[in-house]
C-alpha cells in the first residue's frame, strides 16, 4: 500500500584529497560496467547511459558486464554492496536506506584509473543514479566529462512521482508517438527522478480513433506497459467509469468484461484510479460497488494492484457527504486510496481531514491547461488567452513549483494530469520536486537546459523559459519583458547547431517566443483600428448609418502590415511544421489534423481578433439588417456606449 513517508534530502559534494578532483575526469573511452546484467532495470540503466551519451557526443562507451583491473575508466552501475565490496563508500558517505535511493562517488585508490560509482538501494535506485549522474556529466559533441570530486548520496522525499501519458486522439501530439519515442520520453522522465506512468484504455470519453496512432490503442498500451516494467516504473491506469449506471446487469457484465480485456493483457498494472466525474456520473455507493467487483477482476491477472478512486464531480445532490460517510463508517478494505483532481469540491486539506487516515491520497495536478483548467493562469490577457487557448505550450515553472510546496504535505505523491508535450517543462518541475521540495528552480531550469538542449545553453535557455512564463503576467501592451525573452531565444537560434535546431524542445521555446511577439506587436495596431471604427461610427447621424458601418467594416478589415512582426509569425508556421516532424505536436486541425480547435490548435487562432473586433463585426452585421435609419441610428449610439 502506497503510505506518506518522507526522509532527509542528502546530497553532499566533497573535495577529494585526490589530485583527481582538481581536474575533469574523460569519459570518452570510459566502459559502463553493469554488475548485475541478469536484472533488467540495472541492464536498461547501463543502455540508457550509453545511448543517451552517444546521442550528445556521438561517443558509443562500451558496456561490459564485468569490472576492467586496469586500464580504461569505468562507470560502475549497480546495487549496494555489489558495488560497495569492489569500491567501499567514501568516509562519511552512506547509501540512503529507502526505496529509489542511490549513491554516487569518484574512486581513485581501488584501480590506477578513476572509477565513477552508482550504487542504488535497489534496482530502481540504480536507475535514478544512472539519470542524476547524466545530469551532471558534461556532455558535448565527441566530448564527455565529469568532475572529479563527485560525492552524492540522497532518497526522494516523495514515494509517488509520476505522470499521466495518454495515447488517445484527444492530445496534442501523443496519439502520433511510436513506442521507440515512448522509450525516449520513459528514459527522459526517469533521469529527471520519475517512477510511476499513468496509462489509458481503449474507451474513454474520447474519439475511437486518431488519425496519427501507428498502432491500435489497446496493442501500444501493452507495449508501454511492458516498457514501464522494464524500466521498474509503477504502472497506473485510468480508468473511467462511464456508464449512467449498473443497475442493469447486462451493461454490468459488458464492463467488467471490457475491463478484463485490458487487465488480462497488459503485463504490469500497479493501480488503477476511476474518477468519479470528467467523465462519470454514478452515485458512490454505486460506484463503490463497481469497484469492489472491478478489485475482484483486476488481482486476477495482478493480485497486489490497487483500486483507487476520486471524488471528481461530487458536488451535487450531497454525494460529497455520502462518500465521506461511506469511507468514515463503512471503511471498505477494497478501496486503497483516494485521488484529489480538477472538479473536486473541496480542498485538498479538508479531504485528508475527512477520510480516515487509512486512505493516502494522491494528487492528480492538472498542469497542461493554461485556461479552463484546475490551474489557470491568473488574469491571462485576453490578447493570449484568445489565440494561445486552452492548451498552449505552457512552461510555468514558479507557478507550480508554488502549488506543489503548498500542498505536497497532504499526499503520498503525484502523477499529474497531461495531455501531450506541450507541458514538458512542468512535468520536470514535478518530478524534481518530488525528490526534493527545496530544490531551487532555477537550478532544475539550468539542469534541464543542460540535459535536453545544450550545456551551452544551460543560462540562457533556463532564462528563456522563466522569460516565457513572465510573458503571461500582467497586461500584454504593458510587459516590456515578451520582446526581450525573444532576443534570447533568437541569439541561442542564431548560434545553434543543426541538431540543436531539430531538438523538439528548443522548437517549443522559439515558437512560444515568437508568437507572444508577434501578438504583443498587433495589439497596438488593433487598439488604434478600435480608435478609429468609433470616430467614424460617431459620424453616423451626419454621413448616414449604412456608409458609417461601411467605413467601419472597412477599417476593420485592414490588415496587419508590421514587416518584422509577420516575420515573426511565418518563422512560427515553420516551427509549427518543425514540431510536427520532430513530435508530432498538432498545432493546426485542417493541415495536422489535430482533434478540434483548442487542443493545442494555436497556428489555427495566431491571427483571431484582438479587443473586441469579434463582437464589433457581429453587431455591424446586425444593424447592417435593420429596416429603419432611426433604428440602425440608436443601435449604433448603444454600440459606441
Amino acid at each position: 500500500m502506497f503510505r506518506l513517508w518522507t526522509v532527509s534530502l542528502t546530497i553532499v559534494l566533497l573535495c577529494s584529497s585526490s589530485l583527481f578532483a582538481l581536474e575533469k575526469i574523460d569519459l570518452s573511452n570510459a566502459k559502463i560496467a553493469v554488475s548485475e546484467p541478469q536484472k533488467k532495470i540495472i541492464s536498461n540503466a547501463g543502455d540508457m547511459l550509453r545511448d543517451e551519451i552517444e546521442k550528445r557526443t556521438r561517443l558509443g562507451l562500451d558496456v561490459v558486464t564485468s569490472i576492467p583491473k586496469q586500464g580504461a575508466t569505468s562507470i560502475v552501475l549497480g546495487t549496494g554492496s555489489q558495488v560497495t565490496d569492489k569500491f567501499p563508500l567514501p568516509q562519511g558517505l552512506l547509501i540512503p536506506q529507502k526505496a529509489d535511493g542511490y549513491a554516487i562517488w569518484i574512486d581513485t585508490t581501488t584501480r590506477k584509473t578513476q572509477t565513477i560509482c552508482v550504487a542504488g538501494y535497489d534496482d530502481r535506485g540504480t536507475l535514478f543514479g544512472t539519470g542524476r549522474l547524466l545530469r551532471l556529466i558534461d556532455m558535448s559533441r565527441d566530448k564527455v566529462v565529469v568532475a572529479g570530486d563527485i560525492k552524492i548520496a540522497t532518497a526522494p522525499v516523495t514515494k509517488l512521482r509520476g505522470h499521466q501519458i495518454g495515447y488517445r486522439p484527444k492530445t496534442n501530439s501523443y496519439d502520433g508517438w511510436t513506442i521507440e519515442m515512448w522509450e525516449h520520453y520513459y528514459r527522459d522522465m526517469i533521469v529527471f527522478g520519475t517512477n510511476a506512468v499513468e496509462l489509458l484504455p481503449p474507451r474513454t470519453d474520447d474519439a475511437l480513433d486518431s488519425p496519427h496512432f501507428p498502432e491500435p490503442q489497446l496493442q501500444m498500451m501493452v507495449k508501454m506497459s511492458q516498457l514501464a516494467k522494464d524500466y521498474g516504473l509503477d504502472v497506473w491506469i485510468w480508468f473511467p467509469s462511464m456508464e449512467d449506471g449498473y443497475a442493469d446487469k447486462k451493461v454490468l457484465e459488458a464492463v467488467l468484461d471490457e475491463w478484463e480485456v485490458v487487465f488480462k493483457a497488459l503485463p504490469k498494472i500497479s493501480a488503477i484510479f476511476v474518477p468519479g466525474g470528467d467523465p462519470g456520473n454514478t452515485p458512490p455507493a454505486e460506484l463503490l460497488a463497481f469497484l469492489e467487483m472491478q478489485k475482484k477482476n483486476l488481482n486476477k491477472y495482478h493480485p497486489a494492484a490497487q483500486v483507487w478512486m476520486s471524488p471528481q464531480g461530487f458536488d451535487r445532490g450531497g454525494r460529497l457527504k455520502d462518500f465521506y460517510e461511506i469511507l468514515n463508517n463503512e471503511k471498505p478494505t477494497y478501496l486503497d486510496g483516494v485521488v484529489f483532481g480538477p472538479q473536486t469540491s473541496t480542498s485538498l486539506e479538508k479531504l485528508r481531514k475527512a477520510i480516515p487516515e487509512q486512505y493516502p491520497i494522491r494528487r492528480y495536478p492538472d498542469i497542461t491547461h493554461s485556461g479552463g483548467g484546475q490551474y489557470e493562469v491568473d488574469n491571462w490577457d485576453d490578447a493570449f488567452g484568445d489565440t494561445l487557448g486552452r492548451e498552449p505550450i505552457n512552461p510555468r515553472p514558479y507557478f507550480y513549483a508554488d502549488i506543489f510546496r503548498k500542498l505536497h504535505k497532504y499526499a503520498v505523491g503525484f502523477i499529474t494530469y497531461s495531455e501531450g508535450c506541450n507541458d514538458d517543462v512542468n512535468k520536470m518541475v514535478w518530478s524534481s520536486l518530488g525528490w526534493d521540495p527545496d530544490m531551487k528552480v532555477e537550478d532544475i531550469l539550468k539542469e534541464y537546459s543542460r540535459y535536453f538542449i545544450s550545456n551551452r545553453y544551460e543560462d540562457s535557455f533556463a532564462k528563456g523559459l522563466a522569460g516565457l512564463e513572465k510573458n503571461w503576467k500582467g497586461r500584454v501592451k504593458r510587459n516590456k519583458g515578451i520582446y526581450e525573452t525573444l532576443k534570447i531565444f533568437q541569439q541561442m537560434e542564431k548560434d545553434a547547431t543543426p541538431q540543436e535546431l531539430l531538438n523538439w524542445r528548443f522548437q517549443q521555446g522559439l515558437y512560444r517566443a515568437y508568437y507572444d511577439a508577434y501578438q504583443k506587436a498587433r495589439l497596438p495596431f488593433s487598439e488604434a483600428l478600435e480608435d478609429e471604427v468609433e470616430e467614424v461610427l460617431k459620424t453616423a447621424p451626419t454621413i448616414g448609418s449604412l456608409e458609417a458601418i461601411k467605413r467601419a467594416d472597412e477599417i476593420m478589415d485592414r490588415p496587419f502590415s508590421d514587416p518584422e512582426a509577420l516575420k515573426w509569425r511565418a518563422r512560427t508556421y515553420e516551427l509549427a511544421e518543425a514540431l510536427f516532424q520532430s513530435a508530432r505536436m498538432q498545432l493546426s486541425v485542417p493541415k495536422y489534423k489535430a482533434i478540434r480547435e483548442g487542443r493545442g490548435t494555436t497556428q489555427d487562432t495566431i491571427d483571431a481578433p484582438l479587443f473586441d473586433h469579434k463582437d464589433m463585426k457581429r453587431d455591424i452585421m446586425l444593424i447592417r439588417m435593420m429596416d429603419s435609419e432611426e433604428a440602425r441610428l440608436k443601435a449604433i449610439e448603444r454600440m459606441i456606449d
